[in-house]
């Protein structure tokens, strides 16, 4: 693939990607930083392998074998943090592991805080409107799930229910009713009042709100800036509007 500003072409047998150059310019930092990440990525995957006695390269090649989520597009997509009952747990394990071998891992002991400083520019952009009535759309963690324990939505409404805003949430596939073991114990602690805040429709919380926060992406939330009145601030930590440019003034993305 050759990637190329507007103001120049090359005669080379390869795809041709035609952008502007503030944008070609940031693609080759970000593809430089992402190989330098992989590179120590592995390297420090390959240290804990070896205080444990296992294969290293045997297991990036299996690794590397997994080309529908380990090596490719996914996950590769500005937004919000990470959540749900496996990336934050595995993550602890092996750090913990690696504590146990006694081995520094700087790249994955930084994961954990970068996430959650994904949480806290959220709430800065929720903070910066000035206003404290938010509505949230979406709770669980991603599309088709019920599972709230370590949802970065639950982790921000937490923070702003702290923060003295009032909140009203709607998420279609989360029944309080139906939630039951640990991702029932994880909500009741977290926020032991949530049922109060549930409300059956998307159309009561941003009626309800001056600020409207999409968490997740749902179909049923594409056409949501025909929603919003205008004198509402619609915040996007999905992308869940495709073309952002065309309503600036009562909307805001998180990485865009």
């Amino acid at each position: 693939m050759v990637i190329v500003s507007h103001k120049f072409t090359l005669s080379i047998n390869a795809p041709i990607i035609k952008t502007n150059i503030k944008v070609a310019e940031m693609i080759k930092y970000a593809s430089n930083s992402f190989h330098a990440l992989k590179i120590s990525f592995a390297n420090e995957i390959g240290n804990i392998c070896k205080r444990l006695k296992v294969d290293s390269h045997e297991v990036m090649e299996i690794f590397c074998r997994d080309t529908k989520l380990n090596i490719s597009p996914c996950y590769l997509k500005p937004g919000f943090a990470f959540g749900g009952s496996c990336l934050p747990k595995d993550l602890r394990a092996i750090l913990y592991t690696a504590k146990e071998q006694d081995l520094e891992t700087p790249l994955l002991s930084s994961v954990l805080r970068s996430n959650k400083k994904q949480i806290d520019i959220a709430y800065k952009l929720i903070k910066k409107t000035g206003r404290k009535k938010v509505g949230i759309l979406g709770l669980s963690f991603k599309p088709g799930t019920d599972d709230l324990r370590e949802s970065p939505m639950v982790a921000l409404i937490e923070k702003l229910i702290g923060k003295g805003y009032h909140i009203s949430i709607y998420d279609k596939e989360v029944s309080l009713a139906k939630i039951i073991g640990s991702n029932k114990r994880y909500i009741q602690s977290t926020i032991p009042h949530i049922s109060s805040l549930m409300k059956r429709t998307a159309e009561i919380v941003i009626n309800n709100a001056d600020v409207i926060v999409v968490g997740k992406e749902n179909r049923e939330f594409k056409d949501i800036t025909s929603k919003v009145e205008e004198n509402k601030i619609l915040i996007d930590l999905v992308r869940v509007v495709r073309n952002p440019e065309e309503n600036e003034g009562c909307y805001e993305g998180i990485c865009w």
